[in-house]
């Protein structure tokens, strides 16, 4: 609809779209500033106090993302102490991790070529508070633009100085967020940089028959567990009691740009998710996937690194490290699949993939 069009039809945008800070006051969310945004019929939460990461994301009423049992949390002491990370790891559409580490906890040996240092589980960025958030909705031409902006600061006396500078933006009218982050190392030595968007899908989308859509050239399973895991990795059953988690590498096949991307669809609700993003940014990618009644939940993981932590690549001598005063750019963005049509256009943009 053209920007006249829709002005005739409303007395403010606010009755169609809104970017909102917002600030919980409850439980272990109590303080927790936050940006709500509205799109038409897809509503999401970007959490100012945790890298901007978002949590709620809905379409039409329906949670598309999974929240795991801590809830919603503000910052605590569980932000940041290794293998605790687990009770405050909420899941949400994503949290970032990174950028010292990925996955799990991690403390330098001795003798290592790298700074001694103690480094959680999935890294410190996901609980880095924003600075300079800014929050606006606006015309562009006909297009009327939601975006919330911010800066996150990893930085050690003595140690590294890591700036996330990140950027979401969403269009009214189409089902879809965009983030746009940059990471600039500030110091004057080069650092560390594993990076991973962890991608976390929940109940309703997430349910007996729904699919995981990944032009796959081939699944290697992380360990003895998943390699005894006999359901499809591409199949979403029933919960069940204990159950553990599996967890994928997956080769990916790109377009001739090297675009590719990663999805889940549930035919039955007639919604889905996929994530586009370039395999040169995140040459590596990982499907979690915990079946487990209550832990109900399929992450999809680009990354610059491999699910096995800091450690593996240092052993190997290919830690991912970025160059003092230089920075890295990457693009990723969510969008919603709404009825048949677009799950079968999914379906097939998988198939040619591979063909």
């Amino acid at each position: 609809m053209k920007r006249s069009d829709m002005l005739a039809h409303v007395g403010s945008m606010q009755q169609a779209a809104y970017v909102r800070p917002i600030e919980y006051q409850e439980g272990r969310t109590h303080g927790l500033k936050a940006v709500e945004v509205k799109n038409g019929p897809l509503r999401f939460m970007s959490m100012a106090d945790k890298a901007l990461d978002v949590a709620l994301f809905e379409y039409r009423g329906e949670n598309l993302t999974f929240l795991s049992k801590p809830g919603l949390n503000g910052r605590n002491q569980f932000d940041t102490n290794g293998q605790e990370a687990l009770r405050s790891i909420m899941g949400g559409l994503f949290f970032t991790c990174g950028f010292e580490n990925i996955c799990g906890p991690y403390t330098t040996p001795e003798g290592s070529r790298y700074p001694a240092g103690d480094y959680p589980m999935h890294g410190r960025i996901r609980t880095t508070p924003a600075e300079h958030v800014s929050s606006d909705a606006y015309w562009d031409g006909d297009d009327y633009v939601l975006e919330v902006s911010g800066e996150m600061r990893e930085a050690e006396l003595f140690g590294e100085n890591m700036v996330l500078r990140r950027r979401i933006r969403s269009v009214y009218g189409r089902p879809s967020i965009t983030v746009e982050d940059e990471v600039a190392n500030e110091s004057f030595r080069e650092e560390p940089l594993m990076w991973m968007y962890h991608c976390n899908f929940g109940w309703p989308l997430l349910a007996e028959g729904a699919q995981v859509v990944i032009p796959s050239r081939g699944a290697t399973p992380r360990d003895e567990t998943t390699a005894a895991d006999t359901t499809p990795w591409n199949e979403i059953g029933a919960p069940e009691a204990n159950k553990p988690e599996s967890v994928y590498i997956h080769e990916l096949a790109a377009d001739a740009d090297g675009g590719s991307f990663a999805g889940i669809v549930n035919r039955e609700l007639g919604l889905g998710v996929v994530i586009d993003f370039n395999v040169a940014d995140f040459p590596h990618f990982m499907e979690w996937k915990s079946m487990g009644s209550g832990d109900y939940v399929v992450g999809l993981e680009p990354s610059n690194s491999k699910v096995y932590g800091r450690g593996w690549h240092e052993e190997r001598g290919n830690l991912h490290t970025l160059a003092a005063q230089s920075c890295e750019r990457k693009t990723v963005t969510f969008t919603v699949l709404d009825g048949a049509e677009a799950i079968d256009a999914l379906l097939a943009r998988r198939d040619a993939l591979l063909a």
